[in-house]
């Protein structure tokens, strides 16, 4: 009797884990980004990430989070128990920073996706200058962070279906492109469509536009917070990361070649990356001759994605620097919650952080070239902080004798540390050389412009993770002379 009254575990199957995970790492964005840094060259790319890197990254948060599991499974927490406090003090303060220029770049979104529905077009700069453009981008975000507590709760319904609905319109758009060629009457943009389209040229600026690729497919160790709730962890979760690394490779390889049936690879326009995914359902909807139909679904689709993500964003870019972080590294009053529970001293050090960045790139040109840098900015931030992941496994596999890893990822411990020490390499190479820019001509005035942004923005973001624990100290010791008196 005892038996059957007692609850029954709902476990989590490894199919739904890998669709869950999906939904969040890929976007139909993340296709159109890259395709204007590489061309149809992208496809290379593509296939390349994910054998050498997506894959091991995958499987190597999955050992880290089967690891780690009953601590919460979070980045900070692998490289706290992995490494020391100070790693997992760096790890979470690296994570925060690289949400902030992302969070900006969602609120940008949002301002876009909202004139295309409103106007039907790419004329946004004709009714906005750049400072406009800014302002309307902050009050969005500061919005967001004083509704914090009463959107929350709606908006994580919203983001399941924004994301579930981005998720279908991008596997719809690679379909009917792939059906409208396969009967024929699509002509293909890009000519000539030939293998030569597809070699790369291993220059440069090819390698420092790899960062935004790492940025496009972070974020599968998300579903390792739900290892736990797996009935066999051990071998149902690297099943999911396989599977979710082959629906990667499935719609960027083929997401791409779908982007160059609609543009021409050898000549994009300079606003793909902000207008682009617009101008793709708008011309696929044209080709099947369906008016604008797809392209109204679409930035209804995109908008509220965006605003799904950006109360999502505000909300852990703020909590993490209170998670699993030891007293000592931070100030006391950043970490004061008001009675909502929220950190609210957190909330205005992130808007702080995001006017600052909006000021930055207000000294841009054009609205299009505001966008595009605070887009790349992420293709810098997001591998250096992937590096810890790396990092925390290397450190993990030289002790693993200290660890109880319910998965293993490669059994042999050198081969291990050495696809570590890869994957790290890789990401730090990709985040290093992101530094320079990837719009204008090389040392050109914008050139160099861009540059003095990247190391100014990074130096901050980054740097102020080294003066907290010295604000720390002063905090602390204020606070034991008080106790004292």
């Amino acid at each position: 009797m005892d038996h059957d009254l007692a609850p029954k575990t709902h476990y989590i199957k490894w199919p739904t884990l890998a669709l869950l995970t999906f939904v969040t790492v890929i976007g139909f964005e993340d296709l159109v980004y890259p395709f204007q840094n590489q061309g149809l060259s992208v496809v290379f790319s593509w296939i390349f990430m994910v054998v050498a890197y997506v894959l091991p990254y995958e499987l190597i948060s999955a050992q880290m989070g089967s690891t780690f599991s009953e601590a919460g499974g979070g980045l900070a927490t692998w490289s706290r128990h992995a490494i020391g406090d100070a790693a997992g003090y760096w790890t979470g303060w690296m994570f925060w920073a690289s949400l902030l220029p992302y969070l900006v770049d969602v609120a940008n979104s949002v301002i876009v996706s909202l004139s295309w529905l409103v106007l039907g077009n790419n004329t946004l700069d004709k009714y906005m200058t750049n400072e406009m453009f800014g302002f309307f981008t902050f009050a969005v975000i500061l919005i967001f962070l004083l509704t914090q507590n009463l959107v929350q709760h709606s908006l994580e319904f919203m983001s399941m279906i924004g994301g579930a609905a981005m998720f279908i319109m991008t596997i719809l758009f690679v379909l009917m492109t792939g059906a409208g060629v396969a009967a024929g009457g699509f002509h293909i943009a890009t000519q000539p469509f030939t293998w030569s389209a597809f070699i790369p040229n291993f220059d440069t600026h090819y390698f420092a536009t790899t960062g935004l690729l790492i940025f496009a497919v972070s974020g599968a160790e998300l579903g390792a917070a739900y290892i736990t709730k797996m009935r066999d962890p051990k071998h149902e979760f690297p099943k999911s990361m396989v599977m979710l690394a082959g629906m990667s490779a499935f719609l960027t390889v083929f997401g791409s070649l779908a982007m160059g049936v609609f543009f021409n690879a050898h000549h994009l326009p300079d606003d793909l990356k902000m207008n682009g995914a617009f101008y793709a359902f708008e011309r696929l909807s044209a080709a099947w001759g369906w008016g604008k139909v797809l392209l109204y679904v679409y930035s209804a689709v995109s908008l509220t994605y965006m605003l799904a993500q950006l109360a999502v964003l505000i909300d852990a870019s703020s909590r993490v620097l209170a998670v699993d972080t030891s007293a000592r590294f931070m100030p006391r009053w950043l970490l004061r919650k008001n009675k909502f529970g929220r950190p609210i001293h957190s909330y205005v050090l992130t808007a702080g952080i995001c006017l600052f960045l909006l000021l930055l790139s207000g000294t841009l040109p054009s609205i299009n070239s505001i966008f595009n840098w605070l887009l790349n900015l992420n293709g810098i931030v997001t591998p250096y902080k992937s590096c810890w992941v790396f990092a925390g496994f290397i450190a993990l596999r030289r002790h693993e004798e200290k660890f109880n890893s319910p998965f293993v990822f490669i059994k042999h411990r050198w081969l291990a540390i050495l696809i570590g020490v890869w994957g790290f390499s890789f990401a730090f190479a990709c985040a290093t050389l992101g530094v320079l820019p990837q719009e204008g001509a090389v040392f050109s005035g914008i050139w160099f412009h861009q540059l003095l942004l990247n190391i100014v923005s990074v130096g901050v973001l980054f740097g102020l993770g080294g003066l907290m624990p010295l604000l720390a100290r002063v905090s602390n010791r204020r606070a034991a002379e008080d106790t004292a008196d």
